[in-house]
């Protein structure tokens, strides 16, 4: 089934300033596939179904925090009245692949499509395989000559949004898995934002909709 995705911005690479912008673009999905991308006016035609997001849309973004959030980090389940920022605590493999699928679900609301690792627990490697995110080796964060960014030592408490959200540490550019071209995965997300540079001020908490091989996995309610 073809689904159009319509935006106010679309943004195939913002890792090359010299790429084209597409004001009120649409990326054409194929099942899981980028089948076209283009001024919307190009693509309507082709009896697709049509997602209206407005809003910026851009490849999706890449944790490097994936292996702290996943395998340190604890996210309670509503149930538990734990509070909702991830904690640290030792729990059991049960309770930890819990939270690794709510970690998850947390990612794609912040625009994410792929995730650093290396992770060492059956447990979390199983629910990224089953998320559909990308799992990554670990990766070099932009930012991490500034205080508290390096990965081994940096305190998780309290910082919990900023370190789900990819933009804490990088800009737009920066923090892209890869850009958005016709027969790649259809892997992107869209924003609450006019463009890159007021993404960049925002932060990826302005996450509308992001879609993983072409699956709608996160809307904003």
């Amino acid at each position: 089934m073809l689904t159009l995705h319509r935006a106010a911005l679309l943004v195939p690479d913002p890792a090359d300033p010299a790429a084209p912008s597409i004001t009120d673009g649409a990326v054409l999905v194929d099942g899981a596939r980028v089948a076209a991308l283009g001024p919307y006016r190009e693509l309507a035609d082709r009896g697709a179904r049509v997602r209206e997001w407005g809003g910026l849309l851009l490849p999706g973004l890449r944790n490097p925090f994936g292996q702290r959030l996943l395998e340190r980090a604890y996210h309670p389940d509503p149930r538990e009245e734990l509070g909702a920022e991830p904690l640290l605590l030792e729990v059991d493999p049960d309770r930890r692949g819990g939270s690794a699928r709510r970690g998850l679900q947390r990612m794609l609301a912040y625009g994410t499509t792929a995730v650093a690792g290396p992770f060492e627990l059956p447990v979390v490697r199983t629910a990224v395989a089953r998320s559909g995110l990308t799992a990554l080796p670990g990766v070099a964060l932009p930012g991490a000559e500034l205080p508290g960014a390096e990965l081994p030592g940096a305190e998780l408490p309290g910082d919990g949004p900023a370190r789900l959200d990819p933009l804490a540490v990088g800009t737009p550019g920066e923090m892209v898995h890869r850009a958005l071209t016709v027969g790649a995965a259809a892997d992107f997300a869209v924003f609450d934002a006019p463009s890159v540079e007021a993404l960049a001020r925002a932060g990826a908490g302005c996450c509308l909709a992001t879609v993983l091989g072409g699956r709608l996995l996160y809307r904003r309610r």
